[in-house]
């Protein structure tokens, strides 16, 4: 216990004096970019401010605009009628199925990569990060074309599955494979950069004085991450949420069974059922406003812790 309390102590200390000195640094830097911006002449600042309001306007405002009185065009009744349907209902529990299992795998295999990563110097560490950013790189629709290939009837491990009754691909296990990968980067992303600019040097401090690696890294590093984990977890819930490309390939388009809510949108919207498709996305638009909200709250403690 008294190992442990040094090594808060020690750890707090540390990490005081250098939120002063940041804050410090971060106020200078500041007052110098705001002098730097009013010596720019007031027709080019406002100039520039309406262009990207307008932009934000055009392409952002309006479309979420249209959504909402779209989806309340044939009334209310029409409205609550679609996103009550049983079709509707699945699409939504499925989504938050797939997002409730994998937001906390990504969250703990970011958590390790990042660690892993920042903390120690190791062959094929190129490697790694380069996996990391893999799914950045492939398509989505390609990726689900992957586990096909992999997972399906005709499929490399096909012939195995079928013989002992397992389904992957046109079931959940598929859909949440997909969505794992297409959002495996988010979280690793954000705390990567962030265990860098801290450093090595209170883990360091923590080991030398006698504490495990569980310990330093529940008692130092984690308090460390923790907004920048926030961040990234909201980052791949939104992901998951509205992914499209890889879940439509693996999903199998089964009404009621496997189609989430950006799956069954589009087949609501294929059969002209407008009312009904923009009523569903204007609940995944809930979401996503929500999500943003949630965003801006950690990204406002965190600037202020």
């Amino acid at each position: 216990m008294a190992s442990q309390s040094s090594v808060c102590t020690l750890g707090g200390t540390i990490w005081n004096n250098q939120l002063l000195f940041s804050r410090l640094v971060q106020k200078k830097n500041k007052a110098a970019t705001q002098s730097a911006a009013l010596q720019e002449p007031r027709i080019i600042r406002y100039t520039l401010t309406c262009i990207a309001l307008a932009f934000l306007a055009f392409f952002i405002v309006l479309p979420l605009v249209s959504i909402f009185i779209t989806a309340f065009q044939k009334g209310v009744d029409v409205y609550f009628a679609a996103i009550t349907h049983p079709d509707a209902l699945a699409a939504i529990k499925l989504t938050l199925i797939v997002v409730a299992i994998t937001v906390p795998l990504n969250a703990i295999f970011g958590v390790m990569a990042a660690w892993a990563l920042t903390k120690f110097n190791f062959r094929g560490k190129n490697l790694l990060l380069t996996m990391v950013d893999l799914p950045f790189a492939v398509s989505p629709v390609i990726a689900g074309l992957v586990f096909i290939l992999l997972f399906g009837s005709q499929g490399l491990f096909g012939d195995w599955l079928f013989a002992h009754d397992i389904k992957i691909v046109f079931a959940l296990p598929g859909i949440v494979l997909a969505t794992i990968f297409v959002t495996l980067p988010f979280v690793a992303r954000e705390l990567i950069p962030l265990m860098q600019t801290q450093g090595t040097s209170e883990e360091e401090a923590s080991i030398s004085l006698g504490a495990s690696g569980f310990k330093t890294f529940w008692y130092v590093t984690l308090p460390n991450i923790k907004w920048g984990l926030f961040y990234g977890v909201i980052l791949c819930n939104a992901r998951a949420i509205g992914e499209f490309g890889a879940v439509s390939v693996v999903s199998g388009h089964i009404r009621g069974m496997t189609n989430t809510m950006p799956l069954h949108i589009e087949i609501l919207y294929n059969e002209y059922q407008f009312a009904a498709a923009f009523a569903v996305a204007s609940l995944m638009s809930v979401m996503a406003i929500f999500t943003l909200i949630v965003k801006d709250i950690i990204a406002w403690k965190s600037k202020s812790s």
